[in-house]
């Protein structure tokens, strides 16, 4: 009588009704010998009632087999887990899906991160482009999207000077269509630095006035000062006028009356003394 009832008048039992009957028995057989049979609460992924093992985990309860990662159903267990919008990720999965990547491995960055040039890197991958060395207290210097160390910035962006070659840092001259260090400009010849600023240019370089003159071929071989007005040519030499004399005598010479001895000039009267 007690299983027709819920059935139809007459009629078989119902399947329902065996299958309660069915977990009745095994709950009370269960029960008389000291196993709690109790449900556990309702697993977050089938819906259904846990008993025995039981996870729990973002607030729910799980049946073991059942809590597993969103994106590789592998079962979670007892490693680590991640929650993003709800769902449980393994920790592999969740740094390949979800972390931040570093621009130099393209590896996702577990731990530590710098963030620089609108971009994220692991510490390790931060390094200067050119020379690979890390960034010390005075930072880096950013060209075209990548990170240099102040020494190699400079050498290969940096103006650079006329006369040393060497980047420009600070403070610069501008002549001769380059820049210079302050230090650097001065007589190609002497380094003599320039009084006033005042110098003469030779094929793209500063001198002196005399230097600049010796370079031309404009020093009076006698005084060995420029000369800016007249000249006489002799001996593949140039003279003053005044500074154009005797070697012996010390008579001024015209060009054309005086003799040649040991790349001396003399008069004639001199000449004949000496070396008739």
């Amino acid at each position: 009588m007690a299983q027709g009832k819920g059935g139809v008048p007459g009629g078989p039992p119902t399947q329902v009704n065996k299958l309660d009957n069915m977990l009745g028995s095994l709950q009370s057989d269960l029960n008389k010998l000291g196993v709690q049979t109790v449900a556990k609460g309702v697993c977050g992924a089938c819906c259904k009632p846990i008993v025995g093992q039981v996870v729990t985990a973002m607030g729910r309860t799980w049946h073991p087999e059942h809590f597993v990662c969103t994106h590789c159903q592998e079962e979670i267990g007892s490693r680590n887990f991640f929650e993003r919008e709800g769902l449980p990720y393994c920790e592999t999965d969740y740094h390949n899906l979800f972390s931040p990547r570093c621009h130099y491995c393209n590896g996702p960055i577990l731990d530590k991160v710098v963030t620089a040039l609108d971009r994220t890197w692991h510490p390790e991958h931060f390094f200067c482009a050119q020379c690979g060395s890390f960034f010390g207290p005075e930072g880096f210097h950013e060209k075209d999207g990548k990170a240099f160390c102040r020494k190699d910035y400079f050498d290969m962006f940096a103006p650079k000077c006329g006369g040393c070659a060497r980047a420009i840092l600070e403070n610069y001259i501008s002549a001769l269509n380059s820049l210079w260090h302050p230090e650097c400009f001065v007589c190609r010849e002497c380094f003599t630095p320039f009084v006033n600023g005042s110098f003469f240019e030779h094929d793209g370089q500063p001198y002196c006035e005399v230097h600049y003159h010796e370079r031309r071929g404009s020093l009076c071989s006698g005084c060995q000062k420029p000369i800016t007005g007249r000249c006489i040519t002799a001996m593949a030499k140039k003279f003053h006028p005044e500074h154009f004399v005797c070697a012996f005598c010390l008579k001024q010479l015209n060009k054309g009356t005086f003799k040649e001895q040991n790349d001396k000039p003399y008069c004639h009267g001199c000449f004949v003394k000496l070396f008739s």
